[in-house]
């Protein structure tokens, strides 16, 4: 089955790919895998209060994921695998990519303006030609009706 690795925040760009992604794999017939990353917290002298940060970020992670998981569902009709991982983000999207051989394609959101993304530019960059399926990238410019008529 065809599945489409979508990364998610908070941005407007990253709900841009993730409407293209659910949309190729309605149509193909294939699905989505949510990627929610936690960012590695800062060091904090006291293990509690770095624990707290971690735990929040997580809760705010799964929250996310849950809420464009629902919203996948009902605007296409995909019911996504959902995941969450701590890790510095481009070595958590290649360990994930590594682990998932029936990964089809890569979707990423580009910015609207000034930079595309940490991502976009690492995965669109020097490596891109050693990666194990295609990246795309879809500019956070679209509009929804944009997205549809695309994808």
């Amino acid at each position: 089955m065809r599945t489409y690795l979508a990364v998610v925040d908070e941005t407007p760009e990253a709900e841009i790919a993730l409407r293209f992604a659910a949309r190729r794999a309605a149509k193909t017939g294939g699905t989505v895998l949510v990627l929610a990353l936690i960012e590695p917290a800062e060091f904090v002298a006291w293990g509690g209060v770095q624990a707290t940060m971690e735990e929040e970020a997580r809760l705010r992670a799964e929250g996310l994921v849950a809420s464009v998981s629902g919203a996948l569902f009902e605007e296409a009709g995909v019911r996504p695998s959902i995941m969450v991982r701590q890790g510095e983000p481009v070595d958590v999207v290649r360990d994930v990519l590594s682990e998932n051989d029936g990964i089809a394609a890569l979707v990423l959101g580009a910015a609207a303006s000034g930079a595309p993304g940490p991502l976009v530019t690492y995965f669109a960059g020097a490596d891109a030609g050693k990666l194990p399926c295609p990246v795309m990238i879809i500019p956070g410019s679209l509009t929804r009706d944009a997205v549809d008529r695309l994808s």
